[in-house]
């Protein structure tokens, strides 16, 4: 009986219809490393990637195919063929790979897993060989979708802190502003009013006098801020009359000193006490602004 006779007289455990229908591409070895036999899958695969006649056929020794055609894949060819034979001679019992098979044209990864067939008689290896190109593309895909999100968490970090930075900055300008203009407001205005006030003047420019006095005290007293601050926003003549409601004036003088008349007065009173949420008519509206203060 010759070699090829003996290959093709082997009797095998599984039918050749399911072998052949099987989308890994399969291979049975014997002891030697010698194919016995393939499916479909796998002679399909052989002739797209142009093996020479005679590679990857029944008859030839597969560990020394691989040495003839393992090209710019040395490194992991050698790691296949030391593979195959560490399960051949029992010193691991199933061996596994990831491999690239690049063309040209295409990208494509395979998933090699060798193993021993339960079976009475010689020994026999069940090479295969399923390719997992979808896989790797896919985990490549999420991954620099990953890198991606680690750049853009990284950006909006960067700009969180520098936006933190500038908000800082700004409330620290504007307590800077804000007192610069309390300083100057005591320095260089309030000297020369108090002069002014003591000074012999008519009654209108008195009360011309006492509108600037008001006025000025309002912006370096923090009563105008616990009203911006609250959401409370009032009209200039309303903040006018909520200053001198809290000072204690009655709503004739407050009309006097604003040269505008009582009704006008209360009108502003009733806006005022709208705007602060005062629907009791019997709440004080100069305590509440005082307590705003």
């Amino acid at each position: 009986m010759d070699k090829k006779e003996s290959i093709w007289d082997v009797n095998f455990s599984m039918n050749d219809t399911v072998f052949d229908s099987l989308t890994a591409h399969l291979a049975i070895l014997d002891e030697n490393g010698t194919i016995l036999s393939t499916n479909r899958a796998w002679n399909e695969s052989a002739r797209k990637r142009g093996n020479p006649c005679g590679y990857d056929v029944p008859g030839e020794n597969y560990l020394q195919v691989c040495r003839k055609i393992m090209g710019n894949n040395r490194q992991k060819t050698l790691e296949i063929i030391e593979g195959i034979q560490g399960v051949i001679d029992g010193s691991i019992g199933e061996f596994c790979l990831e491999y690239p098979l690049h063309t040209p044209g295409e990208r494509i990864w395979y998933y090699i897993r060798v193993m021993r067939l339960s079976a009475r008689g010689a020994l026999k290896l069940l090479v295969s060989h399923e390719d997992i190109t979808g896989l790797k593309l896919a985990q490549e895909a999420l991954r620099l979708g990953e890198e991606s999100l680690k750049k853009q968490k990284k950006i909006l970090e960067e700009k969180n802190i520098a936006l933190k930075v500038l908000l800082e900055q700004r409330e620290a300008d504007k307590i800077e502003m804000e007192q610069n203009v309390l300083t100057n407001v005591k320095e260089t205005i309030l000297p020369y009013l108090e002069r002014l006030k003591a000074a012999p003047l008519r009654k209108e420019e008195q009360k011309i006098v006492d509108i600037i006095d008001s006025q000025l005290m309002a912006i370096i007293s923090p009563f105008m801020n616990r009203l911006s601050h609250a959401g409370i926003f009032l009209t200039p003549q309303e903040l006018q009359v909520a200053t001198l409601v809290k000072e204690g004036k009655p709503s004739k003088e407050i009309a006097d000193i604003l040269y505008i008349s009582k009704s006008t007065v209360h009108f502003h009173r009733k806006n005022i006490r709208k705007k602060l949420g005062i629907s009791d008519r019997k709440k004080n509206l100069r305590f509440h602004l005082m307590a705003l203060s």
